[in-house]
């Protein structure tokens, strides 16, 4: 797996996304205090493509899929995005939304044990030392909170497996390859995701359907246009530009951004494992942007 190098453009999408996605740990939290999961995530996400379709036509991107291409895009939408979608936002519902960001950003192990298992992939020996910080990260966030956990187990294992699932689509994503633009794919894989979302939510919640309130709808737009729209079409095309395993830690701020963004918005407090868990991560980003310089040619 060669060594990656991001761009600046690249860098400042990338610091978007990880604030944004973050950040909306607790607001979706919020938003499914009282609307039933399936329901606020189908509206999110319809309004989504209604976005991403706008973008796509002020940038003059066309937005058919090729013959022949629809199974690819299935095959790339049920881990990335169905999966992913239908099993983490009921988690979030279960779960406090730190706890659901923590759990959620397993991903990046979870790509390196499939790709090892699946791929016969071979991460490079500054990756596995960024997993590693990662993984203690993570586990430390989760020492305070075993006893919190051990009273959502169906949580849990919904979003431990909605990161697994994500994990596998960062390697589908850089193996089945499109003519597609981005923005059309990303477009797709979503409205099959309201679709399967849609229908699911029709056979479970629909009696408890409801006009949302105004905190309800503030937390939809949020997603609609940051959440969804923005930041799946940035997300999709850094995880076709980058390995699996970088991908995955490039985000890693994510969850600790969930867990203190949940602090400011829901009233929680910070401990000192918090504190270690964001040191120990920012290393596990320096694994990912800090590459080491190539030796000068010889003269």
């Amino acid at each position: 797996m060669a060594a990656t190098k991001l761009s600046a453009r690249d860098l400042t999408l990338l610091a978007l996304l990880t604030v944004f996605w973050g950040v909306n740990w607790p607001i979706m939290k919020i938003g499914v205090a009282e609307l039933p999961p399936l329901y606020f995530r189908t509206i999110c996400i319809a309004g989504g493509l209604v976005v991403i379709w706008c973008w796509a036509r002020v940038m003059s991107v066309p937005m058919s899929v090729p013959a022949g291409a629809w199974p690819v895009v299935l095959k790339l939408a049920i881990p990335n995005v169905i999966a992913w979608h239908l099993l983490a936002i009921v988690a979030i519902k279960m779960l406090p939304s730190g706890r659901a960001a923590i759990l959620g950003y397993t991903m990046p192990v979870w790509a390196v044990v499939i790709g090892l298992i699946a791929f016969n992939e071979k991460p490079l020996r500054r990756h596995w030392w960024g997993v590693l910080a990662a993984l203690a990260g993570i586990l430390l966030l989760l020492s305070s909170e075993l006893t919190a956990l051990t009273g959502s187990p169906l949580g849990t294992v919904l979003m431990l497996t909605a990161a697994a699932a994500w994990g596998y689509g960062t390697h589908l994503m850089r193996r089945y390859l499109t003519d597609m633009p981005i923005i059309a794919l990303t477009f797709w894989m979503l409205a099959m995701t309201v679709v399967a979302m849609f229908a699911m939510s029709i056979v479970f919640e629909m009696p408890r359907w409801r006009m949302p309130g105004t905190i309800e709808w503030a937390s939809i737009v949020y997603n609609m246009v940051l959440a969804v729209a923005f930041c799946h079409v940035v997300w999709a095309m850094l995880a076709r530009k980058l390995p699996p395993a970088a991908s995955g830690l490039s985000v890693m701020m994510i969850p600790v951004l969930g867990v203190f963004s949940g602090m400011w918005l829901l009233d929680e407090r910070p401990f000192w494992q918090d504190y270690v868990a964001l040191a120990l991560i920012l290393i596990a980003l320096s694994s990912v942007f800090l590459t080491p310089k190539a030796a000068a040619p010889a003269p």
